[in-house]
């Protein structure tokens, strides 16, 4: 496996960092295909390293870029704060890297995999850029959302109107990762809900990058953006031949114990998507690509690749 990184430079003058890992076969022609991955809420593109190994010895190009407001796309200061308009941005940079793939390698088929935030990032992707992917994969993920996220908006409104949207928001954070964790009791650490597998969680904490609180304005976008993905008028605008898989653990808090699972593939078969896939793993959590069956996961990932788009 090899591995380099460059950046791209976005409208708003902001520098995407990209991670890429690549078969040790130097001749693409001989690949089986590119993933491009969109990482989580926090987190950022190397932490797939493991993952992105993996895929790149079964034969496939693996592109990861940090968001704005994460990772090595930002410096410390602004890690949380993702500008004016953010989480669109954030789509529209994931759908630049995807440009710079397919410019460089037209006839690979390139599958979009997000997770956790990323998931729902891809969601609206696939409304706004419909048809320019190959294929769809969604881990940690859910479906329509009730009256908790109209509360959480109205919420995130009123401390971005009132406190400025670079304000850190420790009620909002501590709404939405306290609740996670509180299915876990009795807790070891704050993060208990992300997996089983205690170093994993232990190094999460740990990480230097990872970004532990987040500001009103991205709360606000990012909740005006989740209450857009599930209306009868995006999904109609996305290709219904379009591939999908769903993965998740049935004790994932963020996909509701997996019953926010069911309910997303159930709107995608009645929405008229003809080629769907899901798979829930009994006690996973949050991370399945960080929880102790994560060899298993992996496999089955790259299992539904090898059929779906080689």
């Amino acid at each position: 496996m090899r591995k380099d990184t460059f950046t791209l430079t976005d409208p708003q003058n902001i520098h995407i960092y990209v991670n890429r890992w690549l078969p040790d076969n130097e001749d693409a022609t001989s690949y089986r295909g590119i993933v491009q991955l969109v990482h989580g809420m926090g987190e950022y593109g190397a932490r797939y390293e493991r993952f992105a190994t993996s895929l790149a010895n079964a034969g496939y190009m693996v592109y990861a870029n940090d968001h704005r407001g994460h990772g090595n796309t930002t410096s410390p200061e602004d890690r949380g704060y993702i500008g004016t308009d953010g989480f669109n941005w954030m789509v529209r940079n994931v759908d630049q890297l995807t440009n710079h793939i397919r410019e460089e390698f037209p006839d690979l088929p390139l599958t979009l995999m997000g997770h956790s935030m990323g998931s729902f990032i891809v969601q609206k992707y696939m409304f706004m850029f419909p048809g320019k992917v190959n294929a769809i994969i969604l881990s940690g993920t859910n479906g329509k959302r009730g009256i908790d996220l109209t509360l959480g908006h109205m919420l995130a409104n009123r401390q971005a109107d009132k406190q400025g949207d670079r304000y850190i928001s420790k009620l909002l954070n501590r709404l939405t990762f306290g609740d996670f964790n509180r299915k876990f009791k009795p807790n070891r650490t704050t993060a208990d809900w992300l997996s089983r597998d205690e170093q994993e969680v232990d190094a999460y904490l740990s990480d230097p990058l990872i970004v532990h609180e987040f500001t009103a304005g991205f709360y606000r976008d990012f909740f005006q953006s989740l209450k857009e993905l599930h209306l009868q008028e995006n999904l109609s605008i996305i290709p219904k031949d379009t591939p999908i898989y769903i993965f998740a653990g049935d004790r994932d808090p963020v996909g509701n114990m997996g019953k926010g699972i069911r309910n997303l593939v159930k709107l995608y078969e009645t929405s008229g998507f003809t080629d769907m896939t899901y798979k829930l793993y009994p006690e996973g959590r949050h991370e399945m690509l960080n929880e102790v069956n994560r060899d298993e996961v992996t496999q089955d990932v790259i299992n539904w690749l090898n059929t779906h788009t080689s």
